[in-house]
């Protein structure tokens, strides 16, 4: 079986759970179409969770587990994968967001990186204290090719104001990752719109969150100093879900938006 590349069920909690699942089955002397009917699934999507390419789900794992009298080991393992934050997620992450046909996403820090310029990106990487920024942005940039990927992805991309404010890398490298960031927002699948300051204390404010939609298949990202933490249970998407819909409540108007990108754009000139 192929697996995925970078694939290490020594330091990944999910595919150490793959690596479980597939023991299990072959033990048990089931086929991948076997276990899809169990979970009232393909066969492929088992060897996606087989390969690590995709995660087992817990309510798929529940199943097997009862179908394969496990005491509930898979579902532990799921849950306990879950509930940390893994550097692999990013990665993953990447891997998904690179075949999804709607993004919604929200920044508190920085401008999106499918949007940033180079200088921009060059910037905040060095704002980590990366020795070697030519490799992750050789990285970003290649990750943006999906912008002109055939049908487009509709993305809606909200902001919090000091995302636009925030000098990164200069007067001169913010102007022109401004001046991108209008650019795109002119085309027809792309909405960017902006919360204000004067919003107050509202949601949203604990930390930027993407969520990925990939035909009836849906993931949310959110990241940490430690790593990212990805998910694609039902519940916790729909949670993040509900916390989009609420940011654009608080969000302005997309020509108010545009407007106020405009005007400090022009600030920095």
């Amino acid at each position: 079986m192929r697996m995925r590349a970078g694939f290490d069920p020594d330091s990944s909690l999910w595919d150490l759970t793959a690596v479980c699942l597939r023991q299990l089955r072959l033990t048990h002397g089931w086929s991948l179409a076997a276990v899809g009917d169990v979970i009232d699934r393909d066969r492929s999507l088992v060897s996606y969770v087989e390969s690590g390419d995709t995660r087992l789900r817990i309510e798929h794992a529940q199943k097997l587990d009862e179908a394969w009298n496990t005491d509930g080991l898979l579902s532990a393992m799921v849950r306990f994968a879950k509930s940390g934050h893994n550097a692999q997620w990013f990665k993953a992450h990447q891997q998904f967001e690179a075949k999804s046909n709607e993004l919604r996403i929200w920044e508190t820090s920085w401008i999106p990186g499918l949007f940033q310029t180079p200088e921009y990106a060059r910037a905040v990487f060095e704002c980590y204290g990366l020795e070697d920024i030519d490799k992750p942005l050789a990285a970003r940039l290649k990750r943006q090719t999906l912008l002109d990927r055939l049908p487009r992805p509709l993305i809606w991309a909200y902001l919090y104001q000091d995302v636009i404010e925030s000098p990164v890398g200069g007067p001169e490298v913010m102007c022109a990752q401004l001046a991108r960031l209008l650019e795109l927002a002119e085309r027809p699948n792309i909405t960017v719109r902006v919360m204000t300051r004067s919003a107050g204390a509202t949601v949203g404010r604990d930390g930027a969150f993407k969520i990925m939609t990939r035909g009836t298949d849906e993931q949310a990202y959110t990241q940490a100093s430690e790593g990212g933490r990805l998910t694609e249970d039902t519940e916790d998407v729909s949670s993040f879900r509900v916390k989009f819909a609420r940011i654009g409540d608080h969000a302005l108007p997309v020509d108010a938006s545009l407007r106020l990108i405009r005007e400090t754009m022009e600030k920095f000139q």
